[in-house]
């Protein structure tokens, strides 16, 4: 009786995202027509009639800016970048406003850390605060020259300038609020950033926060210069479409996040489709950030390669609920983990997080043996430890389960190779796998696990159907293993590779059916 319930529950959260995809359709046409009508009578601002030259020399801020409020003050229209490079500090956008690249154009961030400005937490090239009916679009390119300008930065703690509370002596580089960003849009309505590419951030490359009505379609994110690279990070805004994006970032990918303590605005209504993503971290990142909601997300048609860590991280850490999120049509070749759903309380939460209603469908990853990132100019940091593959993972904590799990249509192929003289975790000793509920969350962050496809702890209402994993070579550990887990149902579960007579390992299941 309570697996129907369970199978209705998930089915009905999964049929009510479905309706949410019709509607968010709907939102995200209205919003296109309205931006285009909005800006089809526009009157162009050539930059380079208020001073701008195209000399990768000259600073235009000021000229940029000239341009932007005159144009504000004639209750909008485009701002034209013509071909050429354009160094700039910070600049303001206001409302009405769109900032159009040509093809050709460069926006080029200064290398002098006094040329930019703050709002809300970050520093930034392009800044919107407060405004409503803006776009940035067009053929061009926003270069951040983040490694110049963060090595500038550097050099400016040995000098005496950067107080030492504000550099990471660890990672030996200056803490992330003083690099940056590219994009920060702050408490804005109605957004479109379309077609432009993206690069060298010296932190995250854009930043959305507590927005509402927000369109990210077709633009390009190459940012591989520096540490803390997220190609896109959504903080608390509702009515978002991201589609048809390709990033390559040095961090997360496309990253969801909460971190209104107030809990009175929260992530809700978000689609992810049709994006290509390569990482340092992980590709589609939910958390860790999460102390307010995050509800009703979709994420579908998403390629992942050459990713350093997971390909579908969701993380609930703060004390904030994520619920009603649907995920499918992922393919994922050299990654190094395929799925990891994660509880927590990290960062002096008051409780941990919930992570609940969650539907994992047609997801297809090939993981491989070794690093997936090592081509790269900045890649994800080594681990401290000898460890086998790690398998995917669905952990909560103690008095803390993730409910409500669909997993269905999916394959991995994993390496194999576990070597039990190299890393051993036997299974008679299951309980010295550690909690750490307040261990930052990474797939890695239990050191050697006793699963090679996928280790489940601390889980009410887990369903697994039509899952598919295969293992190339030998492996000392089973394929999966279910730990302090209620009501688990295994449908036609397939696992190949492994020769085996025991490849599933059980503790304290509670209410279980299988069926083949």
């Amino acid at each position: 009786m309570k697996m129907k319930l369970l199978y209705i529950i998930v089915n009905q959260a999964y049929i009510a995202i479905c309706i949410f995809n019709e509607f968010m359709k709907l939102i995200t046409a209205l919003m296109f027509v309205f931006l285009i009508v909005t800006n089809s009578n526009a009157k162009d601002y050539l930059i380079t009639d208020f001073g701008a030259k195209g000399d990768g020399k000259a600073l235009c801020t000021k000229s940029i800016q000239s341009a932007i409020d005159n144009a504000s003050k004639d209750g909008g229209g485009r701002v034209v970048i013509p071909k050429g490079e354009f160094v700039s500090g910070t600049i303001f956008m206001k409302s009405n406003i769109e900032i159009y690249l040509k093809r050709g154009a460069k926006l080029l961030g200064s290398i002098n850390p006094e040329d930019y400005k703050k709002v809300g937490k970050w520093k930034a090239l392009v800044i919107a605060n407060e405004v409503s009916d803006i776009r940035l679009s067009g053929k061009g390119i926003i270069d951040g020259r983040g490694d110049k300008l963060a090595l500038k930065i550097d050099s400016l703690f040995y000098a005496g300038t950067i107080d030492s509370v504000d550099y990471n002596f660890v990672e030996k580089r200056p803490k992330w609020y003083l690099r940056p960003v590219l994009l920060q849009i702050l408490e804005c309505n109605n957004i479109a950033i379309i077609d432009i590419t993206l690069k060298n951030s010296s932190c995250w490359v854009q930043s959305y926060e507590l927005c509402n009505n927000l369109i990210i379609n077709s633009i390009k994110v190459d940012s591989d210069s520096y540490w803390n690279n997220d190609g896109i990070d959504i903080m608390d805004c509702k009515n978002v479409k991201i589609s048809h994006c390709d990033i390559n970032a040095a961090d997360d990918g496309i990253c969801i996040k909460s971190e209104d303590w107030t809990r009175e605005r929260y992530c809700d209504n978000i689609l992810i489709s049709n994006c290509k993503i390569r990482s340092s971290a992980s590709a589609i990142k939910l958390g860790s950030s999460s102390v307010s909601h995050m509800q009703n997300i979709i994420v579908r048609h998403i390629k992942v390669y050459d990713t350093y860590r997971s390909a579908i991280a969701i993380e609930a850490m703060q004390g904030g609920i994520i619920e009603n999120i649907l995920v499918e049509d992922i393919k994922a070749t050299n990654t190094g983990n395929a799925i990891f759903l994660r509880v927590g309380q990290i960062r002096k939460a008051a409780y941990p997080g919930t992570l609940r209603n969650l539907v994992i469908r047609k997801v297809k990853v090939k993981v491989p043996f070794n690093r997936p990132d090592h081509a790269y100019t900045i890649r994800g940091p080594s681990l401290p430890f000898f460890h086998n593959t790690f398998p995917s993972s669905i952990t909560g904590i103690i008095g803390h389960p993730i409910e409500s799990v669909l997993l269905e249509d999916i394959k991995i192929i994993y390496p194999g190779r576990g070597n039990a003289a190299y890393a051993n975790l036997p299974l008679h000793r299951i309980s010295d796998v550690p909690e750490v509920p307040k261990k930052y969350p990474e797939f890695s962050m239990f050191g050697e696990l006793p699963a090679w496809g996928f280790y489940v702890r601390h889980v009410k209402g887990l369903k697994i159907k039509n899952v598919n994993i295969k293992i190339k070579k030998g492996d000392y550990r089973p394929a999966f293993v279910f730990d302090d887990v209620e009501d688990l149902k295994l449908v036609n579960l397939k696992i190949r590779g492994d020769n085996k007579l025991e490849n599933i390992f059980m503790n304290d299941v509670r209410t279980f059916d299988e069926h083949n």
